[in-house]
């Protein structure tokens, strides 16, 4: 059997890190993590979708990256929790940006509450966006793929590797699962010429993170702050929190030439976090 991975040994560093003349779709990229990925693959020279649940968040993000890197950017709805939305959003993609070479699973969703008291039909809500939608998105990223190959990165977590707090049963386990399905999919589409990687982030403070911790302080009757709490920020080895951006070169590392090599893998965007 051929694996049709080429050996870039002789390409420049440029040439490596350059995502000119493809297509790259990013879920959940209208803020916070997301957006932060769609600019570093739109600087790169990516024609970049931005999906957003949101039309009009998504397409308000794609402007401002256009803008900002001279770009085609695309903002496009998706529900990455529906097939259908899914499928049309590729679709949609494919017919105005010429095609998809690279597949961002981002979207996520991560509620907070004891397990004794999460009714059934959050649990499921959790493991439709963070776990079928990774999936959804691979599955429907490579059909379009097939024959020409890509990449598809899906956002894990510090979570899919430990559970780091109480409360977090759902979110642990659909992250557990999206780094089993990132496995899975490399071994099964590399035939395909399709690389598979999981990027697995720390917490970094975007819009939804702060959201989720004040929710919880609220819960637990803790006193709101405007910036996490201490014993979030001393599990960092590097000595401050980590941002979005950094975050977003590593994946733009692994949807690169870069990268070419690895597939299956989840890369542990961490400040080293999981080594204690």
């Amino acid at each position: 059997m051929t694996f049709p991975f080429p050996d870039v040994s002789a390409s420049s560093l440029t040439e490596l890190f350059s995502l000119d003349g493809r297509v790259a779709v990013v879920t959940g990229a209208a803020r916070g993590l997301g957006f932060a990925i769609a600019q570093r693959l739109a600087e790169a020279g990516a024609r970049t979708a931005v999906a957003d649940l949101s039309l009009e968040d998504a397409e308000r993000a794609a402007s401002s990256i256009g803008a900002s890197h001279g770009a085609e950017v695309l903002g496009v709805q998706m529900d990455v929790s529906d097939e259908s939305s899914v499928v049309a959003a590729a679709d949609r993609v494919a017919a105005e940006l010429g095609g998809v070479d690279i597949w961002v699973n981002n979207a996520g969703v991560f509620p907070s509450a004891p397990a004794t008291e999460m009714s059934l039909e959050a649990w499921e809500q959790v493991f439709a966006v963070n776990s079928r939608g990774v999936f959804l998105g691979a599955r429907t990223a490579a059909t379009r793929m097939a024959g020409t190959g890509g990449v598809v990165v899906n956002v894990v977590s510090t979570a899919g590797f430990a559970a780091p707090a109480p409360g977090l049963a759902a979110y642990v386990g659909s992250k557990h699962a999206a780094r089993g399905i990132t496995k899975a999919l490399a071994l099964e589409l590399a035939p395909a010429g399709i690389r598979v990687l999981g990027v697995a982030p720390t917490y970094v403070p975007t819009e939804g993170n702060i959201a989720m911790m004040r929710a919880a302080a609220e819960q637990t009757a803790t006193e709101q702050v405007e910036s996490p709490p201490m014993e979030v920020m001393s599990q960092s080895l590097i000595g401050r929190l980590g941002t979005p951006d950094d975050i977003a070169r590593v994946v733009l590392f692994a949807a690169s030439d870069m990268a070419m090599i690895m597939t299956g893998s989840t890369l542990l965007a961490d400040a080293g976090e999981t080594i204690k």
